[in-house]
């Protein structure tokens, strides 16, 4: 049990370590090598675990939508209405963003699988089903007017995510991104809300904090 706990802790060191190369670099640029250096793992502990580059980034792709994952299930279990919810992963995957280099690399990836012969759609599925489940419930409840569909919500929620972080990315290194994700939803809900006050609209943007400074809500 020793030697596997220490095998685990050591495969994901070198996760640990590929993101970070892996996220300044891109897969071209990247080598194992320079992640061996980066993990402080020899070459062999390290082709150990990973017979490629190629395996090593999708493991990084891997981890970055465990990681996501876990975030949105903790979200889930909160309880907290459709609609909140689906801001609040929102929110949280921009707190990853910016705080995960993990998460950093995995969507770098994701953009440059083309390079390393992968297509990566699951995560953007998986999210866009969790999506269409909190709209569907959102609709059922009244919170989302009638006319709205949730599969055309979702796709549009992650793929409006997805643009805004990218730009955010490009623009400020995604210093701005929380802001951006609050403009966001605060140009969406006023389209797909029954109660349109300002009261409603001004509660749930302030799921999200206005910089990176703030604090995610728990």
């Amino acid at each position: 049990m020793a030697v596997q706990n220490r095998s685990c802790a050591t495969r994901q060191t070198i996760i640990a370590g590929a993101a970070e190369v892996f996220e300044k670099s891109g897969y071209g640029r990247a080598s194992l090598i320079q992640v061996a250096e980066r993990a402080q793992v020899t070459k062999a502990a390290l082709y150990f675990h990973f017979a490629s580059k190629q395996d090593l980034a999708k493991a990084v792709i891997e981890e970055q939508h465990r990681l996501v994952v876990h975030d949105g299930l903790t979200v889930l279990q909160e309880g907290r209405p459709p609609l909140d919810a689906m801001i609040v992963m929102c929110r949280e995957f921009g707190h990853r963003l910016l705080h995960d280099p993990v998460v950093r690399a995995g969507i770098r990836l994701t953009f440059e699988a083309s390079s390393f012969g992968r297509s990566v759609h699951e995560p953007y599925e998986d999210w866009i089903r969790v999506m269409e489940n909190l709209a569907t419930q959102a609709l059922t409840d009244g919170t989302i007017r009638e006319g709205v569909a949730p599969s055309v919500l979702a796709k549009f929620v992650v793929a409006s995510f997805t643009g805004v972080q990218m730009v955010s990315d490009v623009r400020t290194g995604r210093e701005d991104v929380m802001e951006r994700i609050r403009d966001m939803w605060q140009i969406l809900l006023p389209g797909i809300l029954r109660d349109i006050s300002p009261d409603r609209i001004g509660r749930l943007v302030d799921l999200i904090p206005r910089n990176c400074q703030a604090e995610t809500e728990h």
